[in-house]
């Protein structure tokens, strides 16, 4: 296999801002604080922003998976460091990866002051460290991605037809911008945005949780209720994109549900069949003569890790319309043995090659503009080849908490992070 990821994160290095931004700015810029307590979190004006370990957990034991702050010593330097990343990518087999930022949030919304001029230069500082220094490091490995001018329409516009001549064609940004203060998807005011997308052929990368909202029931829900219905924000996302005016008024125009799964799909498929068959007299949709379903697959890109349940139904999902991800650092992910899990779900499903070669790295490729075949020969890029290159390289469990938290102790941070996240106090 040629596996290409469309869903990783980066753990940002504390000197990126350093050679991107302009000096009258870096003194008021984020900046990485040491704690007493080992933990290394970012600071901006009034905000904290911790590395939350659910974010970077790989090599690590699930005994140590957890929510308190952690230090850049407490994680696989492979999270922050771009030449440890593409050792990790080797003995991976991973060829390529598309990197979402983690400090910042997925929509750069941390970046958004009263000062315009200051957020963007914050925003196009580390879209120039991502681009030039991430990414360039190793060309042909990443897809490189950009942040959003998201607080202006017309900006974020002139934003992405900049970083479009740098060769990106990835834009991160929310699931739900109206959860953020903004227009929703449906509102004129993102048109500039739309044109400069398909003017550029960059793909509208949404990922779960970019709105800022938590699918919760309740602040003393158990942890695996929230991380059970992380999906859902993405459903939400693509049910209110593929209903709205964009969608019809740009054939052109490409989405993607990043970590939203696939197995979902084909019942929302014939979900929003049959809402078109039985409303669309009353709701004046209009989809040209087409089914909801065949716009759907004509805009959006899905993408699943291992999901045994969607690969067996890939046919009703639409086999041009899904892309794989690692999801590395974080604890969903299978790193390094996701080829042998994705291999075993491929194999039970008995997928055809070509098939494979299409979720696996020829539909990643495609959407999304990327030839990693122009600086990395075939030959070199099967997972074989990649683990062969990388074979003394270090991939065993380790224990690097200095914490010693206990579960119940554990449970309790997270509860106090959904309280202050919702800003309600759970009963008891």
């Amino acid at each position: 296999m040629i596996l290409i990821s469309v869903d990783d994160h980066i753990i940002e290095p504390p000197d990126m801002f350093e050679r991107h931004l302009a000096s009258k700015y870096l003194d008021d810029a984020p900046r990485l604080v040491h704690m007493d307590n080992g933990a290394d979190v970012w600071t901006f004006r009034d905000r904290v922003i911790p590395n939350v370990a659910l974010n970077a957990v790989a090599g690590r034991p699930k005994e140590e998976y957890g929510l308190e702050p952690e230090g850049l010593d407490e994680i696989r330097p492979g999270c922050y460091n771009v030449d440890e990343r593409v050792k990790d990518m080797n003995a991976g087999g991973i060829l390529a990866s598309m990197n979402f930022p983690s400090f910042p949030g997925f929509a750069g919304r941390l970046f958004v002051t009263e000062d315009s001029e200051f957020s963007l230069a914050l925003v196009q500082a580390y879209n120039d460290w991502h681009i030039d220094e991430w990414c360039g490091a190793y060309p042909g490995r990443f897809i490189p991605m950009a942040l959003p001018v998201i607080w202006d329409a017309e900006l974020c516009a002139q934003e992405v037809r900049r970083v479009a001549k740098k060769g990106v064609h990835s834009l991160t940004f929310t699931e739900n911008p109206a959860a953020l203060g903004y227009p929703s998807f449906h509102n004129e005011y993102w048109n500039p945005l739309w044109r400069a997308l398909v003017e550029t052929d960059t793909v509208l990368s949404v990922h779960i949780g970019s709105s800022g909202k938590l699918s919760i029931p309740a602040v003393d829900s158990p942890p695996d209720v929230m991380i059970t219905l992380q999906p859902m924000n993405i459903v939400q996302a693509a049910a209110d994109l593929l209903w709205s005016q964009p969608v019809k008024d740009y054939p052109d125009l490409k989405i993607a549900l990043s970590e939203g799964g696939t197995g979902w799909i084909p019942y929302f498929l014939e979900r929003v069949d049959r809402t078109f068959e039985m409303h669309s007299t009353w709701t004046l949709q209009d989809f040209g003569g087409k089914l909801p379903s065949e716009v759907f697959r004509e805009h959006f890109l899905t993408c699943f890790i291992s999901d045994p349940l969607g690969v067996k139904l890939r046919h009703e999902i639409g086999i041009d319309n899904i892309a794989w991800e690692a999801d590395y650092p974080h604890s969903d992910s299978m790193w390094p043995g996701a080829p042998e899990e994705l291999g075993e779900v491929l194999n039970r499903e008995q997928v055809p090659m070509d098939e494979v070669d299409k979720m696996t790295h020829l539909n990643a490729m495609r959407w999304y503009s990327f030839d990693p075949f122009a600086h990395v020969p075939k030959e070199k890029a099967t997972v074989g080849a990649l683990r062969a290159a990388s074979a003394d390289h270090d991939v065993s469990i380790q224990a690097l908490s200095h914490h010693h938290t206990d579960a119940k102790d554990k449970l309790a941070a997270f509860h106090s992070q959904i309280n202050a996240a919702t800003g309600h106090t759970a009963r008891r």
